[in-house]
């Protein structure tokens, strides 16, 4: 299994729409989302900017949580939710974690 992740399975992570928006008139380019562990974030002409929207963990939503000024959003969860159940990943992931020894 390629790009193989435990919050989604077998399913390919091109196939969930998650990552976050930046709101560009609220960003007071504080620069709290630039510590997102997982780089999703560049800085730019003094301004973040996502440049790797795929990168972002399915479900993540800290650089949000802690933008003082709300400038970041994210897709709707019950959208993803309803692509993983209708993609049968919750009946296939216990299988998947146990052949990727993650459990």
């Amino acid at each position: 299994m390629s790009n193989f992740t435990p919050w989604i399975g077998s399913l390919d992570r091109s196939e969930v729409n998650w990552g976050p928006t930046i709101d560009k008139d609220k960003c007071i380019a504080c620069a709290m989302c630039m510590n997102c562990g997982k780089k999703v974030y560049s800085w730019i002409d003094g301004k973040p900017v996502v440049e790797k929207y795929s990168s972002c963990v399915v479900g993540c939503t800290t650089c949000m949580n802690l933008c003082p000024v709300d400038a970041i959003s994210f897709p709707d969860i019950q959208s993803v939710k309803k692509n993983l159940t209708k993609n049968k990943v919750y009946s296939r992931i216990k299988k998947d974690l146990i052949e990727n020894n993650r459990l």
